[in-house]
């Protein structure tokens, strides 16, 4: 749980942690400190299986990442651990199938209300059904997956920093008309909740 002594700590998940979440986690890493914010917020990043462990952000999108001067070399793939619901303050899912799998495996309310697609927070996907704000995984694919991959990540990006911009002005200032708990279970019954089928 996020206190002015500790950062807000934010993860990201896809299936084996070597594209989309990786991608993501270190796009809001830079998007963060371009905003001032890089000591107050960690981001990392971990996969729903663990087929990837060990190894290192795939090429592809390491390749992409550095094309806007991000570096990649230092990831390697982590399978998701359950105390990571208690330990992040906000859980972001890259694919519907993570997100299903995300909330069937929360322990309890508060860490569920904690779970989000990633594309939740892009001002034009407002109001859809989670069913709709999937990223598909480009590992199948080429180089211009993972394009379509940096440019659905890079859609949500300013609506996360905002959210988590106001989550910690609040904190810090005290003015908690209501708690940041209760603005996440408010924001994410705005979201269908998907079971894995």
């Amino acid at each position: 749980m996020y206190s002015t002594t500790s950062p807000y700590r934010i993860i990201t998940v896809c299936t084996g942690n070597i594209c989309r979440s990786p991608m993501a986690a270190l796009m809001l890493t830079e998007a963060f400190e371009a905003e001032g914010l890089g000591k107050l917020i960690v981001v990392d990043s971990a996969g729903t299986t663990g087929y990837e462990v060990g190894h290192p952000i795939d090429p592809r999108a390491a390749r992409k990442l550095a094309a806007h001067h991000i570096a990649s070399e230092d990831h390697v793939a982590r399978h998701w651990r359950r105390e990571w619901f208690a330990e992040r303050d906000l859980i972001l899912a890259l694919d519907v199938d993570h997100f299903g799998w995300l909330q069937e495996g929360a322990p309890d309310r508060e860490s569920l209300a904690k779970v989000r697609m990633l594309r939740s927070f892009d001002p034009m996907m407002a109001g859809r059904s989670s069913l709709d704000l999937g990223i598909e995984d480009p590992w199948y694919g080429g180089h211009t997956d993972f394009d379509n991959t940096w440019t659905l990540i890079k859609a949500a990006i300013p609506g996360i920093v905002r959210y988590v911009g106001a989550a910690i002005t609040e904190q810090a200032t005290g003015d908690s008309g209501r708690s940041t708990s209760d603005a996440r279970n408010e924001a994410s019954e705005h979201q269908q909740v998907t079971s894995m089928s």
